[in-house]
């Protein structure tokens, strides 16, 4: 059994730090869930489920204009569909309320100042330090302004953004769960700005205050956002400094971080793609969301990705020291390989609910190796239920086939095999053998070259059936 406290590591040591795993997954209601955030929401519930610990989901909808309560749902629905249950939710929207208290914190700690620069003016000033060979981070122009300055800017009926206030004097550091030791000098990056003019927020400071009062305890997510972690180290610093909340931890003021490499193409980056290859697109696909989660769980790692529907044995094996720094190919053809040998798994039982009417077990047993997705299978189905292609026949063809029509016999016996005295009969009564035996028959009776074992489809065709189906290649 894992300790009861747990401190993420690089290399997979776990050691002392936290009395409860937390992690969380923080989708934008803008649109559906694709691999790559899927990929995160996966690992963290995971890295939650080894741990013994929650998983919960905050939904990021402080963006009035693009967020829509339709995504909401789908994100829940689509959740729901992989398997992954939070144990808990919230809304930014409805912590808005907190955030401002957070933000007069740390106003008053002299953390965050106004700036009015406009977006051209900004432009412009990163133009400019380019041209001289410097970093074009922010240059704190606004903190040189005066009461007088300010008071003029808002006169003329500029509101101003605010930042936040990045401490130049450390230099910022933790040790990454899959990176390693990470280090930033706090002097090559922009004090953030983390609310607009018109009061709405940004992603930064919002983010930063939920997980200090969800407890989150480790955050696992993407290597797009190692300078965002920089940042959000020194707020949730300055949180603690200036009284906003009690640190779990005298010496612990943030939780533990992993950054794994992001999804690109096997022709390169991923980004452009991502919308057909969200969970509604998947679904019209026929792909399983066992095959996604066995893609995704070890996509990166490594760890060979296989078949693998037993959860349990994905989380045995989950482990963020097999984790890799280059970025993680996803590859649709690894993924319908994937999803094809997931549904050669699929018990019947299983696989029933989506089955055709009056399919059973035996049916599904004899088409399950034909079939790549359950999409395939009414299709393969309607060989035994009909009706099927009609093909052309040699002469001698029909010929054969009229024997076989009259050669045809049948027991009541379950262990009596059609197919196997059919084809004994017609090879010791014509001296047929391999495909000039085999390939007529199974194309008089299924329409096709190719297709499931014979012996098992024939007694699902049944007597009748294949006979009448024998007969009528044999006319023409």
């Amino acid at each position: 059994m894992l300790e009861a406290c747990s401190r993420l590591r690089r290399g997979g040591a776990l050691a002392t730090a936290f009395c409860m795993i937390i992690t969380r997954f923080a989708p934008s209601p803008t649109g559906r869930l694709h691999v790559g955030n899927i990929r995160t929401a996966l690992h963290n519930w995971m890295l939650a489920q080894k741990l013994g610990g929650k998983f919960l989901l905050r939904i990021d909808d402080t963006d009035p204009e693009r967020s829509k309560e339709e995504y909401v749902e789908a994100i829940r629905a689509d959740l729901a569909w992989l398997g992954i249950h939070p144990d808990g939710e919230e809304r930014q929207s409805l912590r808005l309320a907190r955030y401002d208290a957070a933000f007069d914190v740390l106003k008053a700690a002299g953390r965050v100042y106004p700036a009015y620069e406009t977006a051209q003016e900004l432009e412009l000033k990163r133009k400019v330090q380019l041209g001289r060979g410097k970093p074009p981070t922010y240059d704190r122009g606004a903190l040189d302004m005066s009461d007088a300055d300010r008071a003029a800017k808002e006169a003329q009926g500029i509101q101003p953004h605010w930042r936040f206030k990045l401490d130049h004097e450390e230099a910022i550091a933790w040790e990454d769960g899959v990176r390693g030791i990470a280090k930033f000098d706090p002097k090559l990056l922009s004090d953030p700005v983390i609310r607009r003019a018109d009061g709405s927020w940004l992603y930064m400071l919002p983010s930063a205050v939920d997980d200090v009062e969800m407890g989150i305890t480790h955050v696992l997510r993407g290597e797009d956002h190692v300078s965002n972690t920089a940042v959000q180290i020194q707020m949730f610093t300055a949180l603690y400094a200036a009284g906003f909340a009690a640190a779990p931890d005298a010496a612990k003021q943030h939780p533990e971080f992993a950054h794994e490499a992001l999804l690109v193409g096997t022709e390169g980056k991923l980004s452009k793609r991502l919308g057909s290859l969200g969970c509604d697109a998947l679904r019209e696909k026929h792909i399983e969301p066992q095959a996604l989660v066995a893609m995704l769980a070890r996509l990166g790692t490594s760890l060979p990705v296989e078949a693998i529907a037993d959860r349990a044995v994905l989380l045995d094996t989950f482990d963020l020291s097999t984790f890799g720094r280059a970025p993680a190919k996803f590859d649709d053809a690894e993924l319908e390989r994937v999803n094809t040998a997931i549904v050669h798994g699929l018990s019947f039982a299983d696989a029933a609910p989506r089955l055709p009417g009056g399919m059973d077990e035996a049916g599904w047993h004899a088409v399950r190796p034909n079939v790549a997705h359950m999409g395939e299978v009414a299709e393969w189905w309607r060989l035994v239920i009909g009706p099927i292609d009609q093909l052309d026949f040699t002469d001698e063809d029909k010929a054969f086939l009229a024997d076989a029509a009259k050669a045809l016999t049948w027991s009541g016996d379950a262990s009596f095999d059609p197919w196997g005295a059919l084809t004994s009969s017609l090879k010791e009564a014509t001296g047929r053998k391999g495909k000039q035996l085999f390939l007529p028959l199974r194309q008089a009776l299924t329409g096709m070259n190719h297709g499931p074992d014979m012996g098992e489809l024939l007694p699902l065709i049944g007597e009748e059936g294949a006979k009448r189906r024998l007969e009528r290649a044999a006319e023409g």
